[in-house]
């Protein structure tokens, strides 16, 4: 056994086996990859060969010795590929893409000490297999040959890869029909193909998509308007205009859910402050509003927000489309009734590209940490509570009317809270993640309470639209356990689709307030705004419907392809009723949610035509003057403009 091993071939295969056991250790041990039969399960064993057997036998192609060094430093970057693959799912629940990669400027930003709390004891067996390689290769180099592998043998390691994999694919296609065609989860690709001939299959179709600008042309965004014409809602003439003129001041929930809302932890409110706003019928609370963020995040919540549309199936339309021209909400509301717009945040401005995408939004102005005192900050930047107090008397700077959009960040994971501003004791499950979580969602409350006490005594309350929204979840499906303690129920995958719902409040002049149960997601927030204030959301392509309108189309989609509505919700091939949570077996009802998610698909598709060609810059509603990015500067400020 040593010999084999002390050779180059058995150092080969020893590095094959390697790769083989960590990545199926993670799939058993990290990814929930929902395996259903037998068949899944042996691809389980088998997928990871194929890639691990190509690219290190690529080794065989260096002379001598250095194909020790070739093999370590390929089977160090699938290595790590893997790993990275790991505490991206430990947090999203999701697989890395190549335009997530693009997102790396936002670890210095804060996501160091998130990357850190991400990582777990027994981490090391993702990297011991190369130490033991390394130590065996100083041992056993001598031995080796001094000539490279016959071209032919090498070909014949790397062809037998290539076989095996065209094995895997078939057996995945029998078991998943048009696998490669079906791209909206990614969990379906690692399953059956494994995270390295994932990420070669996510790499060509990158290639496919940036060259889909190059080839756009103006007659692109005709199938889109359309689309759009046809699917618009009339606004409600009850509530068409009856905001005109008012400010709008956008807060952004971090990480909140809406199971929070009214949820009692040791017997205290965590929340008393926002079940306030409700049970008072100070706002009005849409307590069937759902989040449609995907890899992006909060920087897709705010695509969804302000533009009405999606964001895209891989990575961040913020980081990899951030010069593309958009018709968003700043821009709309200066052009068509003058108003003045800003976003607050307590954190560096290039976070999420955010100096860049904000220029092409039209934003007026953006106060980003350099405006804050950051030495009061936790965790991502400035903690709530100081920067709504720091807030105001910028807010009180901007020229009336105005869209002021504020970000906070406290609530953001890993949740970590000073001792002193605590107010309530962590929950007890034992997951430190969703222990500290109450603490934060705490604290944010109490911010907002202060926040809305300085806007009712400054008078900017009264003439001002106020809207809140969740960005997305704080919890992910790595915390089931965890949450079920919470809850007090098994959290299927029925139940977890049901607590994507994020809180959407609007104080508004015509809404009476209290609880608004229609269904809807972040796509519909902006028509609905636009016909507060007197704005036809027509001429825009848009395609949220105002949740308001009489024709509001309440069927939630999400990025991957799934939908919820009142009547179903749409998981992969799985179709439950979502009053029940029973599965569907009617074959009346399955042909007619088979029809809207054929719906669903052909609108993520149009949404990807714009992003992907940039095709907006082809479209100019009536009276509509492009933004031009030169006209906006956000450069930090001088000292003496501090002072």
């Amino acid at each position: 056994m040593k010999r084999l091993f002390a050779s180059k071939k058995g150092f080969f295969a020893l590095a094959v086996i390697f790769l083989w056991a960590k990545t199926y250790f993670s799939y058993q041990t990290v990814f929930n990859l929902d395996i259903t039969n037998a068949m899944q399960q042996f691809l389980l064993v088998l997928n990871p060969l194929s890639a691990s057997i190509v690219f290190l036998g690529l080794a065989f192609l260096a002379k001598g010795r250095r194909m020790g060094i070739w093999l370590l430093v390929i089977d160090f970057l699938m290595s790590f590929l893997l790993y990275a693959n790991v505490l991206y799912y430990r947090f999203f629940n999701d697989f890395v893409t190549l335009p997530t990669l693009k997102q790396t400027d936002n670890l210095g930003s804060g996501m160091g000490g998130s990357i850190f709390g991400l990582m777990e004891g027994y981490d090391f067996v993702y990297f011991l297999d190369i130490v033991l390689l390394i130590v065996l290769y100083v041992f056993t180099r001598k031995n080796w040959s001094t000539e490279r592998l016959a071209f032919r043998k090498t070909a014949m390691v790397v062809i037998s890869g290539v076989a095996l994999f065209a094995v895997n694919l078939g057996l995945a296609e029998a078991d998943r029909p048009q696998l490669l065609q079906r791209t909206f989860d990614r969990t379906y690709l690692v399953k059956y193909l494994g995270p390295y001939n994932y990420t070669i299959y996510d790499a060509v179709q990158n290639a496919k998509t940036s060259t889909q600008r190059v080839m756009a042309s103006p007659n692109d965004i005709n199938e889109v308007k359309e689309y759009t014409d046809a699917n618009y809602a009339e606004p409600n003439p009850e509530y068409f205009g009856k905001a005109e003129g008012m400010n709008v001041i956008k807060i952004h929930l971090e990480s909140f859910q809406s199971f929070l809302i009214d949820y009692k932890l040791h017997g205290e409110e965590v929340t008393p402050f926002l079940n306030s706003l409700v049970h008072d019928k100070e706002l009005t609370y849409f307590d069937n509003f759902f989040h449609q963020t995907e890899q992006g995040k909060t920087a897709d919540a705010e695509l969804l927000m302000d533009n009405s549309l999606y964001g895209l199936p891989q990575g961040s339309a913020f980081s990899v489309k951030g010069t593309n021209t958009y018709q968003a909400a700043p821009a709309i509301l200066n052009q068509e009734q003058g108003y003045t717009s800003a976003v607050f945040h307590g954190d560096e401005k290039t976070f999420w590209n955010r100096d860049e995408v904000y220029k092409q939004f039209g934003v007026d102005h953006f106060f980003d940490s350099t405006y804050y005192n950051m030495e009061n900050s936790v965790n991502y930047g400035l903690k709530d509570k100081p920067f709504f107090e720091e807030s105001m008397p910028l807010l009180k700077s901007l020229d009336e009317p105005y869209y002021a959009h504020l970000i906070t960040l406290t609530n953001h994971y890993p949740f970590p809270l000073d001792p002193e501003d605590a107010t309530i004791e962590k929950a007890d499950t034992g997951d430190t993640t969703v222990d500290n979580y109450f603490q934060t969602a705490r604290y944010l409350d109490e911010a907002l309470e202060q926040f809305f006490k300085d806007l009712k005594e400054s008078g900017m309350y009264e003439n001002s639209v106020i809207l809140l929204y969740g960005d997305h979840y704080g919890i992910s499906t790595n915390h089931n356990r965890a949450m079920e303690q919470i809850m007090g129920k098994e959290i299927t995958e029925y139940q977890n689709a049901q607590m994507q719902r994020v809180p959407l409040m609007i104080k508004a002049p015509g809404l009476e307030g209290g609880v608004n149960h229609t269904y809807a997601g972040e796509l519909d927030v902006l028509p609905t705004l636009e016909h507060l204030l007197g704005i036809d959301s027509s001429k825009y392509i848009q395609f949220g419907t105002d949740i308001l309108s009489k024709d509001h189309d309440s069927t939630v989609g999400f990025r991957n392809g799934n939908f919820i509505n009142a009547d179903y919700t749409v998981l992969g091939d799985d179709y439950y009723d979502t009053e029940t949570g029973e599965v569907i077996e009617d074959e009346a009802k399955i042909k007619e949610i088979k029809a809207e998610k054929d719906q669903l698909a052909k609108e993520l598709s149009l949404n990807d035509k714009i992003l992907y060609g940039d095709l907006l810059r082809f479209y100019d509603p009536e009276g509509w003057t492009p933004v031009d990015p030169s006209d906006y500067d956000y450069n930090n400020r001088s000292e003496s403009e501090k002072e």
